[in-house]
């Protein structure tokens, strides 16, 4: 089980970023701009993502007892939809990336 403290932690040492108050990953192109991000509510937190016409849609997300931590640092936790996600490795990535080379600007 991760709850909203563990499920923010595991997304700010992977390259997430707090954009409007929800841990986010942002258009490579454009860093500001949040495109994936993880919404929470009481007792569940939602995978949202952001449709060209700036649209969140929910895409997975389930209870905080059912999220399930990843097994290695290179995983991500079960039970939040991330598979329907495609370039989500992709984005933590590319976010990890321009966060170090920003330390050097």
């Amino acid at each position: 089980m991760m709850d909203k403290d563990a499920l923010t932690a595991w997304a700010l040492k992977n390259g997430w970023e707090m954009i409007g108050g929800h841990p986010s990953l942002a258009k490579p192109n454009a860093p500001k701009e949040a495109i994936v991000r993880l919404v929470f509510k009481a007792t569940v937190v939602a995978l949202e993502v952001k449709k060209p016409a700036g649209k969140w849609e929910k895409v997975g997300g389930n209870s905080y007892a059912k999220v399930t931590p990843p097994q290695d640092d290179d995983s991500l936790p079960a039970g939040l939809g991330f598979e329907k996600v495609p370039s989500i490795t992709k984005l933590m990535q590319d976010s990890r990336d321009r966060k170090v080379f920003s330390a050097f600007g």
